[in-house]
């Protein structure tokens, strides 16, 4: 994407105008490093592809079939650590099957131009996520997943690694999002007066079903809901064992029970098996308001052996309504590790980051305003890429 280079020095910080040097920036300030060159695409931006708080990003054209995950180190590039693991390159022009079980690498669309002490994290797409298909944004010299470095220069690749079932994808599909930080420290501190804690009490960050919860330092608990809408109603899905694929191009498309077994509430406790997935969702109605983002902390060995979440940010405006975190709950992606587990109702099972936005104000546009915002107002949902489930 064409964009005048000079002067780059401050039109980025005039324009989203940061007050304390840091924070999370909001989508003008994600169109500010685009006009002024700092993320590069070779095609003008899909409509919707800047979001509240966070920027989409496609797959390219080239892929290659790895051995194993892997991270280039601090000396290398991933083109020369690819040529090193004797990978397969992938032509994506084309549609292409992406197995279950194996790993892959694909080159992004978007680059990157970084300056200003800017540095970026990036999460998987929540389709991604409930697909159960583990993404991982890969950098040049990178030391770590997810993660660009401040003054970071050049390509970006994500590493594809599907777990339940086989994906069918093509160049253009976005995978996983990027968000962008000025400052090491944005959390939303527990300060009494407009801080996380006044907000966690006024009901601005989740609607709790049975009582607030007790914060952990500046983190925001969550818990299961294995009740539902009472007896042998449907509280989750787990995934089945199947060679079937899903083309990530088709929306609403496939019948749910092809993939899925409902899970049904009997007692309020499910065993989660070893190595199984499971959708689930949060006994509370999570909110994100208009000047700040969230992200969910995806594994937490002191509520037990199991990942919670694969796509946990929250973009502004996620489950907001009328100055009140309602309607939408948190929809969980979770795998137990090493043992199988058993989960009770309102278990705390996950732990909310919030994080100021870096203007310190409402985006120019928020989660389902404008927007094509799929999971507000969501129950325990599943990816789009489905059809809703058939009713009894």
């Amino acid at each position: 994407m064409g964009a005048a280079q000079a002067p780059r020095l401050f039109a980025v910080e005039e324009e989203t105008g940061f007050r304390d040097g840091s924070g999370v920036l909001s989508y003008q300030g994600l169109k500010a490093l685009a006009r002024a060159g700092e993320i590069l695409a070779p095609a003008e931006f899909d409509p919707d592809q800047i979001q509240p708080a966070s920027i989409d990003l496609r797959l390219g054209r080239r892929a290659w079939r790895v051995r194993a995950s892997f991270l280039p180190g601090s000396d290398k590039t991933v083109l020369e650590r690819l040529a090193q693991l004797g990978s397969t390159e992938i032509d994506l022009s084309k549609e292409a099957v992406f197995e279950s079980g194996v790993v892959y690498v694909v080159e992004l669309q978007e680059s990157l131009r970084l300056t200003n002490g800017i540095w970026g994290m990036a999460n998987p797409k929540s389709s991604t996520g409930r697909l159960d298909v583990l993404v991982r944004l890969i950098t040049n010299g990178a030391t770590r997943f997810d993660v660009v470095n401040r003054r970071y220069e050049g390509p970006l690749y994500l590493e594809v690694a599907p777990q339940a079932f086989s994906v069918v994808v093509q160049q253009g599909i976005r995978l996983n999002q990027l968000r962008f930080i000025r400052g090491t420290s944005p959390s939303l501190s527990v300060g009494p007066v407009g801080g996380l804690e006044e907000r966690y009490k006024r009901g601005q960050l989740v609607n709790p079903d049975g009582g607030l919860l007790p914060l952990r330092g500046n983190l925001v608990p969550v818990s299961i809901d294995l009740r539902g809408n009472g007896p042998r109603s449907i509280v989750g899905y787990k995934a089945k064992k199947t060679t079937d694929t899903i083309n990530l191009t088709k929306i609403r498309h496939y019948n749910p029970r092809d993939f899925w077994e409902p899970i049904i509430n009997i007692d309020g406790r499910l065993p989660l098996d070893k190595g199984d997935f499971y959708i689930l969702a949060t006994r509370e109605d999570v909110g994100v308001p208009p000047d700040l983002a969230a992200e969910m902390v995806p594994y937490d060995s002191s509520s037990g052996e199991f990942r919670v979440h694969y796509a946990g940010f929250f973009d502004p405006g996620f489950g907001y309504i009328g100055g009140r975190a309602q309607g939408s709950k948190a929809v969980l992606e979770v795998r137990s590790y090493g043992v199988s587990f058993l989960l009770e109702h309102a278990q705390i099972v996950g732990w909310l980051n919030y994080s100021r936005l870096s203007t310190g104000a409402r985006p120019d546009k928020l989660y389902g305003e404008g927007l094509q915002s799929n999971y507000q107002g969501q129950g325990v949902a599943l990816a789009k890429h489905f059809m809703p489930w058939p009713e009894e």
